[in-house]
């Protein structure tokens, strides 16, 4: 708005005391980046950046500057950035580069490199980015383009090599339709070749690359040298056969046919050739005159023969009009001596057009064959994965070669295309000929192992013609029978010479096994019989149905059968004796249908036991427990007979107090001598109350039991070593005593006599048997009670050691469980020593402590403890009147408890409490 002084904008005076311009910190940076920060434009800017970047800064500190110059200036961090994505890409390519040349390395390590492995490794490395112009993949690119060379140049020399084999063998042959002075003059040449061709090929297959030549190569080589030394083996004794011969004219004449004929010549003697010819040469007869019926039928021949041919040419039918033209021909030469001008003018014109007809089906079938010859000719060159297999090319060949008879009917044969197709098969059938020589080799592996498995069987057939192992002759007989089906693949007319001895041997082998599974089906369908009987008696005989079983079991156990069968005869054998117990279960569950009023309590207590079960309060348990048994003992039916006669005594009489105290004790007793009330007379009203049994005498001085094994401070049960005419119980008195007048029995009343020599009642009085169902009922009660009665015992147990251990981490002596949680193992005294040791400040060393309580519960000690452990056990064992580890583990606890807690100790304060709180 307005100035605050008074002088002009538009004056030219200069300003008094000008405000001082206002300076820039330099950038940390500025200095690193020759002044890129403090440059004025972007462009001075970039071009200090782009000087910095030529002194190859490290790449933190382009970081470092990127993040910097990003916000300030894009264009100039646009040069950093692209240095940092270059890093990154060298980095990434090194990973990579590391990766492809592990994988060269490890082909050119290889003893057999394949060439197309070696190109695909340099092209999927292409693929993936790798830098194959830099180190080290350019050197290994190059190894691998040598080694590649190499192969290829030993594969074109044995090329080379085949052709050289080929070229000496037509010398050979040129040389045997030479004079034979020719042959032997070329001899020594012909023989330094053979040998220098020889030499080569073995330098060949002696170099180190040639286990990696491709696997077509080696057998051509193979090939040509055997084809090659086949014919100059025949070649040197012929010619040394003709120098003899011509040297002595007794010597037998070479087998080269010119030679012996020049031979020949030169002994004076004619020719093969000549003499064959003389001898065949017949001697010149006059020409008989041809008779008019001769003429006129040999006319009449060639007509039909021609007009068949001018038939089928002019249908075009290539193969009958090949085949006239041939019986035509055929004709001719039989009567075209005797036909005319005119006749033999039309025969000509006819075969003429025929040859046309079939010229061009030879070149239509030539097209087939050229097709046939690529398709034998691509057998050999398809890709390794693509490699038909023995029997395919077999199969394969089989139908080109059909396909060739089929083109030969066609048509004239063509020899050239035949040529070019046999040798192509020829190749390819060299798969077939392995593969056929590894089947028979295999075939007769498979006779041998099937011959060996037959002898092999006859001989344990001796050996075990007498054995009664059942069991052990079975196993075997079926181990033999799977050797023979696993014995491998043998032609079908071997297959059938084998068999039959196989089955003899198998038969001899398993017929004592065969008798005794007759005897044995024989004795199971007795026992069905028998079962069957069983089963249909009107009473079911439980101990003769056992025994049935048993001598089943003891059948089935010692002679196997087949498993089908002898589950149709085990079905067939518990069928009638299952229906008879069925029978009774159903006769029995009828009779019980019915609850008595005894098994209606049990079974409304083993209800409620299961309820008080799902709580885990361990009060409720034992309660419900106690219930239970009671209702098993019947006293809940006592006790309501007894209230029931309470009630209708105090109705009907106003008796005396006296008298209603004598009512009132009478449930009590009742309740006493409820063992003897019965399911239906619970209820019935009884006429007087039941006198309470006298109590026992208390016992007031027991002898300990001081017999191995036994515990001393538990009284002696009274046995044979006591007084005679003295009592079991230890009271003196009649042996006799409780039994009856010898007048009821020998042995006196058995319901009122004790057991056995008076020691208890023989059978104790447990009221009538309960029902299925109660007793099923309560005896799953009861195993669910004892089991969550155990649970919550375990929780206890662990809750209490859990918090000791928490008092002794705590050094709180009020969180010490009670002499109660603590078991009757831990007395009042123990505990006090437990709650004192925690109350003061750590102190001692528990190392010896530890190990006494170890001992004392029998628990393992730590590995680096145990040296330790067998010290103190040494040294216990010269302290004959100390007290052991086991009578002592209380104060041992409470010198623990008195020293620092720490995890370790804790862990093994624990273990051994766990078994010393429970002990008994």
């Amino acid at each position: 708005m307005f100035p605050f002084f008074s002088r002009s904008k538009m004056s030219d005076a200069p300003e008094v005391n000008p405000a001082p311009a206002k300076t820039q910190e330099p950038h940390p940076l500025d200095a690193l980046t020759g002044g890129a920060f403090s440059a004025a434009t972007s462009g001075e800017r970039a071009s200090r950046i782009r000087d910095w970047l030529a002194t190859q800064p490290a790449p933190e500190q382009l970081q470092e500057v990127f993040k910097e110059l990003s916000g300030r200036d894009k264009g100039a961090a646009r040069a950093v950035r692209e240095r940092l994505d270059e890093i990154r890409r060298a980095k990434g390519q090194e990973a990579i580069a590391a990766e492809w040349a592990e994988k060269a390395q490890a082909l050119l390590a290889a003893p057999k490199l394949n060439i197309a492995d070696a190109l695909a490794w340099q092209r999927d490395a292409a693929k993936a980015g790798a830098p194959l112009s830099r180190e080290p993949l350019s050197l290994l690119k190059a190894q691998m383009a040598d080694r590649v060379k190499v192969i290829e140049d030993l594969q074109h020399r044995v090329q080379v090599q085949r052709e050289a084999a080929v070229l000496l063998a037509q010398r050979i042959e040129v040389l045997s339709t030479k004079p034979w002075r020719d042959a032997h003059a070329a001899l020594e040449l012909l023989r330094a070749d053979v040998a220098r061709w020889q030499e080569q090929a073995q330098e060949l297959t002696g170099d180190a690359s040639w286990v990696s030549v491709e696997a077509r190569f080696p057998p051509l080589l193979d090939a040509s040298r055997t084809q090659l030394l086949v014919v100059w083996e025949a070649f040197q004794p012929a010619v040394a056969q003709a120098a003899a011969a011509a040297e002595d004219a007794a010597a037998p004449l070479p087998p080269v046919p010119v030679w012996a004929d020049e031979l020949r010549a030169a002994r004076g003697l004619p020719t093969e050739a000549a003499a064959a010819s003389a001898a065949a040469k017949p001697a010149r007869a006059a020409k008989p005159k041809v008779a008019p019926e001769v003429v006129e039928k040999a006319a009449q021949v060639v007509r039909e023969a021609l007009a068949t041919l001018e038939k089928e040419t002019a249908e075009g039918h290539g193969k009958a009009s090949a085949g006239a033209a041939a019986a035509l021909r055929a004709v001719l030469k039989v009567h075209g001596k005797h036909i005319d001008n005119a006749l033999e003018q039309q025969v000509h014109t006819a075969l003429v057009a025929a040859g046309e007809l079939e010229g061009w089906q030879r070149w239509s079938a030539d097209q087939v064959r050229e097709d046939l010859v690529a398709k034998a000719e691509a057998l050999l060159n398809r890709p390794e994965g693509q490699a038909l297999g023995g029997r395919k090319m077999q199969e394969t060949l089989r139908n080109l070669r059909d396909q060739w008879k089929q083109a030969d009917q066609g048509g004239a044969p063509n020899h050239g295309l035949w040529k070019k197709f046999d040798e192509a098969c020829n190749a390819a059938h060299k798969v077939v000929e392995a593969w056929l020589d590894k089947i028979r080799t295999e075939a007769a592996e498979h006779k041998a192992q099937r011959l060996a498995l037959i002898e092999e069987v006859k001989a344990w057939a001796q050996e075990h013609a007498s054995s009664t192992d059942w069991k052990g002759m079975n196993r075997a007989l079926y181990q033999f029978g799977d050797r023979w089906r696993e014995g491998g693949h043998v032609g079908e007319k071997l297959f059938a010479e084998l068999q039959p001895q196989w089955k003899q041997a198998i038969a001899l082998a398993a017929a004592p096994l065969e008798a005794a599974q007759k005897d044995s089906l024989a004795r199971r369908h007795a026992m069905i019989e028998e079962a069957t009987a069983l089963g249909a008696a009107p009473t079911l005989r439980i101990d003769a149905v056992k025994a049935l079983q048993q001598r089943w079991q003891a059948e089935a156990q010692s002679v196997p059968l087949d498993r089908k069968h002898e589950q149709k005869l085990w079905d067939a054998f518990r069928k009638p004796i299952d229906e008879a117990f069925n029978r009774k279960s159903a006769d029995r569950e009828k009779a019980a249908t019915e609850l008595s009023a005894r098994d209606r309590a049990v079974l409304d207590a083993s209800k409620a036991l299961e309820a008080a079960n799902t709580t885990g309060d361990a009060q409720q348990i034992r309660a419900a427990v106690q219930a239970l048994e009671a209702a098993l003992r019947g006293q809940a039916q006592a006790a309501e007979a007894v209230a029931t006669v309470q009630k209708a005594e105090a109705a009907q009489n106003a008796a005396s107090p006296a008298e209603q105290a004598g009512a009132g004790d009478a449930p009590a007793a009742d309740a006493d001598a409820s063992g003897a009330a019965a399911d239906g007379e619970a209820a019935a009203p009884a006429a007087a109350p039941v006198a309470p049994p006298k109590p026992a005498r208390p016992v007031v001085a027991v002898r300990g039991d001081d017999r191995p094994g036994m515990k001393k401070d538990a009284p002696a049960a009274a046995g044979r070593g006591a007084r005679p005419g003295d009592r079991r119980d230890g009271r003196p008195g009649d042996r006799d005593a409780g039994r009856g007048p010898r007048t009821e029995g020998r042995f006196g009343d058995r319901n009122d006599r004790g057991g056995r020599m008076g020691e208890r009642p023989a059978h104790e009085d447990r009221g009538p048997r309960l029902g299925d169902a109660a007793f099923r009922a309560q005896r799953d009660a009861m195993e669910h009670a004892q089991l969550a009665l155990k649970k919550l015992a375990a929780q206890a147990h662990g809750e209490t050691l859990t918090q000791l251990l928490a008092a002794w981490d705590k050094r709180d002596p009020s969180q010490v469980p009670s002499a109660q949680d603590l078991g009757g193992r831990v007395t009042a005294s123990v505990r006090a020593a437990w709650t004192q040791a925690l109350s003061a400040a750590p102190q001692g060393d528990a190392s010896e402590a530890l190990l006494r309580l170890e001992m004392a519960a029998e628990a393992p000690t730590p590995a680096e403890h145990i040296a330790a452990r067998r010290m103190l056990q040494l040294q216990l064992l010269t302290r004959r009147n100390d007290p052991a580890p086991a009578q002592t583990w209380g104060q041992d606890a409470a010198r623990v408890l008195a020293s620092a807690s720490d995890p370790a100790s804790a862990r093994r304060l624990q273990n051994v409490l766990k078994t010393l709180l429970r002990k008994q």
